[in-house]
């Protein structure tokens, strides 16, 4: 079962008029939201991430959070799996043709899920292969923009190259990878980049940084060169459906000793444990003191 534009439906029934600027322009936003056990993870900051993003292109929210709140539950109370993967998608609207914003138009809402399908075994047990390439998107990355052609082309180099991910780097500094975010541990310290217009804020991202603080493991957010990546002793991959995996060939190079490291290892088992405490209704990161 899908929403769209105020009916829930089959998705083999789901229409959308050919002028929608999302067809025409790739003129709107989107977002994925996990949800584990019937329970939306993280719904409030994936919402407020929403709301940049529509900021950032200019769209009126077309809902209240209450509302969107209210539209996801059935969503998710409408589909069979117990894990599911959430995909909502607000355009601006059908429109004439014409790149100004057109008046008086209402935005296309669209709601589906997918089975969430967690990384499997052998991933977490020997990690996954990443490529690097030039970050030669738009300035904008922090807006989560249905136009994704640029890194449609950047994932598929990783595909065609038997890897995961395609990690980026502009102006010989590491940005993100295509479809998410990327951590380097070096010398011990876990290394992120800072949330800018050239990357995407995760909700994992935070959620790592956050396990991180609480557990008192050494991290700083900084800008990380392209030699801090090449040279790093673990490459950690985050993303709302990857959860976090580790990266231990870059290049066809094995990363440290090209085996999934100890920070990995203990980041991984803290955010299963952190994952567990949302499901049960809980939202609190434990301090050590």
């Amino acid at each position: 079962m899908i929403y769209l534009n105020g009916d829930f439906m089959p998705i083999e029934e789901a229409r959308i008029p050919v002028l929608d600027r999302g067809f025409i322009f790739g003129d709107g936003v989107y977002e994925v939201i996990p949800v584990y056990s019937r329970k939306p993870f993280r719904l409030a900051e994936h919402l407020r991430r929403l709301q940049h993003s529509l900021d950032g292109i200019r769209l009126r929210n077309p809902h209240a959070i209450g509302e969107w709140t209210h539209l996801l539950e059935q969503i998710i109370a409408g589909n069979e799996s117990n894990d599911q993967s959430l995909y909502l998608h607000v355009t601006r609207g059908v429109a004439k043709r014409d790149h100004a914003f057109p008046k008086a138009v209402s935005p296309t809402v669209f709601i589906m899920s997918n089975p969430l399908l967690t990384p499997p075994e052998e991933w977490l047990e020997t990690g996954v292969a990443a490529i690097t390439s030039t970050d030669n998107r738009w300035l904008r990355c922090d807006v989560k923009a249905i136009s994704l052609l640029p890194n449609v082309l950047l994932r598929q180099m990783a595909i065609d190259a038997d890897a995961m991910e395609t990690v980026l780097l502009r102006d010989g500094y590491m940005t993100e990878g295509a479809a998410s975010n990327i951590f380097v541990v070096k010398d011990d310290v876990l290394l992120a980049p800072p949330k800018n217009h050239l990357m995407l804020p995760g909700i994992t991202y935070d959620v790592i940084l956050e396990l991180a603080a609480a557990r008192k493991i050494p991290h700083e957010v900084r800008e990380v060169s392209e030699e801090e990546v090449r040279s790093a002793e673990e490459l950690l991959l985050t993303s709302s459906t990857k959860e976090i995996l580790p990266i231990t060939r870059l290049d066809g190079k094995p990363v440290g000793n090209g085996r999934p490291g100890a920070l990995f290892a203990m980041l991984y088992e803290l955010y299963q444990e952190y994952k567990i405490t949302v499901m049960r209704g809980g939202d609190t990161l434990v301090e050590t003191s």
